[in-house]
């Protein structure tokens, strides 16, 4: 996984509450041919592409100023619904590395950190005045996310702090999920694995054969 620290990017303002994972990618796309790596084409695909497969240019992320965007301001709840990792591996394959909103869809918040993705919680208030700061620079502007000193500057230099969980921050910084997590305690736990088996060997016997 990667690792986050700091994230100096271009922000699209996507300031519509409720979208849901299917919206982010359909369940479709999530299996046969499409993995992990080529999901950036079809990420927000209803409202990126008409009907006849072609480009909807009043979509944000269509814009030649938000193309290169990296992060996306958002409405409430944003990933509600489904509980399909595939909408993070979506976003991250599109290039959008950290979505700013006042609330999130738990299951996809708690992906996001298993995957690589900063989700930040502000004030809906804070969201729109950065999504405001963001539109008046027409794209020019860019914001500094910062989960080091968990600080999202404006690109005025207005700063906005966020919380982050301890565990979780630590583990994005180092670029590790939970599985990373604990195997950084390998030696400990073949420690324990040695010790056990000397009190408890019938534990440690079963499955074998006689």
């Amino acid at each position: 996984m990667r690792a986050f620290t700091s994230l100096n990017a271009i922000a699209a303002p996507l300031l519509r509450d409720n979208i849901d994972t299917d919206m982010i990618i359909r369940i479709e796309r999530l299996v046969g041919t499409n993995t992990r790596g080529t999901l950036g084409k079809w990420c927000f695909a209803m409202m990126r592409y008409r009907a006849d497969g072609s480009e909807n240019p009043d979509f944000i992320l269509n814009k030649k100023l938000y193309r290169q965007a990296e992060i996306v301001i958002a409405g409430r709840n944003f990933g509600c619904g489904s509980s399909r990792e595939g909408a993070v591996w979506a976003l991250q394959d599109m290039g959008i590395n950290c979505v700013i909103a006042p609330s999130f869809g738990d299951i996809f918040f708690n992906n996001c950190f298993q995957i690589g993705v900063l989700p930040v919680i502000l004030a809906e208030t804070d969201v729109k005045s950065i999504a405001d700061e963001v539109t008046a620079t027409q794209g020019n502007g860019r914001l500094v996310v910062s989960l080091v000193d968990c600080i999202v500057t404006s690109p005025s230099g207005q700063m906005y702090p966020f919380a982050v969980e301890a565990r979780r921050r630590q583990a994005l910084i180092a670029g590790l999920d939970e599985v990373g997590v604990t195997l950084q305690l390998a030696d400990e736990i073949a420690a324990f694995q040695a010790r056990d088996s000397l009190l408890r060997p019938w534990i440690h016997q079963i499955g074998e054969r006689a």
